[in-house]
C-alpha cells in the first residue's frame, strides 16, 4: 500500500520520527481531554442540555484564543520549537489534573470552564509549533506526504483517544474526572517524548530569535502586520485564498458537530449511555474518513495540485452533506460523519501543505497561529449559528442546506481563482 510504504520512508528521518511521537501522544490526550468535557457537559443525565448551551461552551473555551492565538505565533517565532512542547506538555498535565479535581467537587461551570481554558490554550502554542517545525525535520520534496500523514495521524490519534475515554468512562470507571487524569498522563508522557529532540533542531533559526520575550509581546501587532502582508504578497496569494477557504470549511465542520452533538443526546438515542456510544461511533466513522484522506491527498493532490483538490473535497461535502444528513437517521449520520472527515481532512492537508510551500520559516509561526486564531473563530460562529436554527432535538432542515452551500460557493470560489 502506497500509503504504507510513504510512512517507511519519512520513518527513516529521526526528527520526523520524534516530532511524530510528541504529536501521537498530545493530540491523543486532547482527544481524550475533550470527550471528558463534552461528556461532563452535554450527557451528564443531570443536564438538560440546548444548543445554545453548546454555543457558550464553545464559546467560553475557544474565543479567548483569538486573542492568544496571535501572540502564540510572534512566540514561536522566537522561542524554541521544542522547549514549547516540553513545558507546554508538563503544562497541560498539570491543569488537567486540577480540572478532574473541580469536576469531583462539582464546582460552579464557570470554575470548570477557566481550568478547561487553560489546557486548551497551552494547545494553541503546541499545535502551531508541530506544524511550524515540520519542514525541519523532512525534506522538500517529501513535504507533501509529511503534510499528509503527520498531522492526520495527529487526527487519528485524537479520535483513539476519544475511543480511550468512551472505553474509559463507560466499561472501567463511571467518572468523568478519571477520563481526565488518563488525559493528564498521557500529556505527561508527551511532555517526556520531547526530551528526544534536540533543542534546535525543530528551530527558529538561532538569527531569527529575539531575546526578549517583553519586547517580543509589546511588539506583536507590529510583527502580526508583517506576516498579514507576507501572506498578502502576490506570490503568496494562493496561500490566502487556502486559509480562507479552510476557515468556511471549519464553520461547515463546526455546525454540524452541534447538530451531530444534539441528535445523538436526543432524537437518536433514549439514554446518555446510548448518546455516549452513538457520539463515539459517529467519531469513529469521522476517523476513518481521515484515514482515507492521509491515503488519498498525497496521489489526489498530485495530480490535480493542492489548490484543486480542495475544490473537490468541498464540491463532495456540498453533494453529499444534504443527501446523507437531511434522513436523520443512524446509517446516514456515521455515512456523513465519514463524508466530512475525508472532506475537511483533504482539504487541510491541503491547506497545510500550500502554507508551508509559499510562507517562509520565520514567518510560519506567526501564520499557523493566525490560522488556528481562523480556526476557532469560525468554529465559535458556527455554534453560535446553530444554536439559533436548530430546535431541541437537532432536527433541522434550515441548517443542513445553509452548510450545503456554503461548501458549494467554496467549491466554486477556489475554482475560480485555480483556473485565473
Amino acid at each position: 500500500m502506497a500509503i504504507v510504504r510513504d510512512l517507511r520512508v519519512l520513518l527513516r528521518f529521526q526528527g520526523f520520527r520524534r516530532l511524530l511521537a510528541v504529536r501521537l501522544l498530545s493530540q491523543g490526550a486532547d482527544g481524550v481531554f475533550q470527550v471528558a468535557l463534552a461528556a461532563y457537559v452535554v450527557f451528564s443525565p443531570e443536564r438538560q442540555t440546548s444548543p445554545a448551551a453548546i454555543a457558550s461552551a464553545m464559546a467560553i473555551l475557544l474565543l479567548p484564543y483569538s486573542v492568544v492565538g496571535p501572540f502564540a505565533g510572534v512566540l514561536l517565532d522566537r522561542w524554541r520549537r521544542r522547549q514549547v512542547f516540553l513545558y507546554g506538555n508538563l503544562l497541560r498535565a498539570l491543569m488537567a489534573s486540577v480540572t478532574a479535581l473541580l469536576i469531583l467537587g462539582r464546582v460552579p461551570d464557570w470554575l470548570l470552564f477557566v481550568s478547561a481554558l487553560c489546557v486548551t490554550g497551552v494547545n494553541r502554542f503546541v499545535l502551531a509549533g508541530l506544524s511550524a517545525a515540520l519542514p525541519r525535520v523532512v525534506d522538500t520534496e517529501r513535504l507533501v506526504i509529511a503534510n499528509s500523514l503527520s498531522p492526520t495521524a495527529g487526527t487519528l490519534a485524537a479520535t483513539a483517544g476519544g475511543g480511550l475515554a468512551f472505553v474509559v468512562r463507560l466499561v472501567v470507571a463511571d467518572s468523568d474526572a478519571a477520563v481526565v487524569l488518563v488525559g493528564a498522563a498521557l500529556y505527561l508522557c508527551a511532555a517526556v517524548a520531547s526530551l528526544r529532540i534536540a533543542k534546535g533542531l525543530l528551530g527558529p533559526d538561532r538569527a531569527l530569535i529575539r531575546p526578549r520575550v517583553s519586547t517580543a509581546v509589546t511588539g506583536t501587532a507590529r510583527d502580526l502586520m508583517a506576516g498579514v502582508r507576507h501572506l498578502a504578497a502576490p506570490s503568496r496569494r494562493e496561500a490566502a485564498w487556502a486559509l480562507t477557504a479552510m476557515a468556511l470549511m471549519r464553520f461547515c465542520y463546526g455546525a454540524m458537530l452541534v447538530l451531530l452533538l444534539m441528535l445523538c443526546r436526543y432524537a437518536l438515542t433514549s439514554t446518555t449511555d446510548e448518546g455516549l456510544a452513538l457520539l463515539g461511533l459517529a467519531l469513529g466513522a469521522s476517523g476513518a474518513g481521515f484515514f482515507a484522506a492521509a491515503v488519498m491527498t498525497p496521489w489526489a493532490a498530485g495530480r490535480l495540485g493542492p489548490g484543486r483538490w480542495i475544490v473537490v473535497c468541498a464540491a463532495a461535502a456540498a453533494v453529499l452533506e444534504p443527501t446523507l444528513g437531511l434522513p436523520f437517521a443512524t446509517g446516514p449520520l456515521l455515512a456523513g460523519a465519514f463524508v466530512l472527515g475525508l472532506t475537511t481532512q483533504g482539504a487541510k492537508i491541503a491547506t497545510d501543505t500550500i502554507v508551508q510551500s509559499y510562507v517562509e520559516d520565520g514567518f510560519r509561526g506567526r501564520i499557523f497561529s493566525l490560522y488556528d486564531v481562523l480556526f476557532n473563530v469560525a468554529f465559535v460562529a458556527a455554534a453560535a449559528v446553530a444554536a439559533l436554527m436548530l430546535p431541541p432535538d437537532g432536527r433541522s432542515v434550515p441548517l443542513v442546506v445553509t452548510i450545503a452551500v456554503i461548501y458549494g460557493a467554496v467549491a466554486m470560489a477556489m475554482a475560480r481563482f485555480e483556473l485565473q
